[in-house]
């Protein structure tokens, strides 16, 4: 049978709030495996690879950012330096490397059969706890919103990150398990 592997890290809050048990049940439990896994804390630069370095990148972040800000009625100039979805883009990603290096993670490949990685974002849920489903990580476990991220001006803290793609997957578990090869 044809397998398919995928990223999935708990996040400083998952590992803070003592949920990395929890989470990595919910994916055994949906019958995939965990192939290896590392506790670590993450470098600047690890998170600065992380999160693409890309117009592309900030251009898409940025834009979900205004339309999440204009969504709830607040002004995205309220918080950012500009408008431009582009410059958007840049402080969020500045938001989310303090965030991914403000505690240890849980850093894991996790394998199954074809479909693993769309399965894997189905269990983890809508990327806010409040627009998530319940019975997925982040609408049972989850306890942040857009509002209090953005009014404080940090990075949304979703417990979770789980490869969007088999390409995108591939990339995250080079650069998370460089000793793998």
């Amino acid at each position: 049978m044809d397998q398919e592997r995928s990223f999935v890290m708990v996040k400083p809050d998952g590992v803070k709030r003592g949920l990395s048990d929890e989470i990595i049940k919910r994916l055994t439990d949906a019958g995939l495996s965990i192939v290896t896994r590392k506790d670590m804390q993450p470098t600047r630069e690890l998170a600065y690879q992380h999160y693409a370095d890309s117009d592309e990148w900030y251009l898409s972040v940025g834009t979900k950012t205004i339309g999440s800000y204009a969504k709830q009625g607040l002004a995205i100039t309220d918080v950012f330096s500009a408008d431009d979805p582009i410059v958007v883009g840049k402080q969020v990603r500045e938001w989310l490397a303090d965030f991914l290096t403000s505690g240890p993670v849980v850093a894991m490949i996790i394998s199954g059969p074809i479909g693993t990685v769309q399965k894997i974002r189905d269990l983890v849920g809508a990327t806010s706890p409040e627009f998530a489903d319940k019975g997925t990580i982040r609408g049972d476990l989850g306890d942040d919103t857009y509002y209090k991220s953005n009014s404080s001006g940090r990075a949304f803290e979703n417990l979770v990150h789980a490869s969007e793609s088999v390409v995108e997957a591939e990339r995250e578990i080079k650069l998370w398990f460089p000793e793998l090869g």
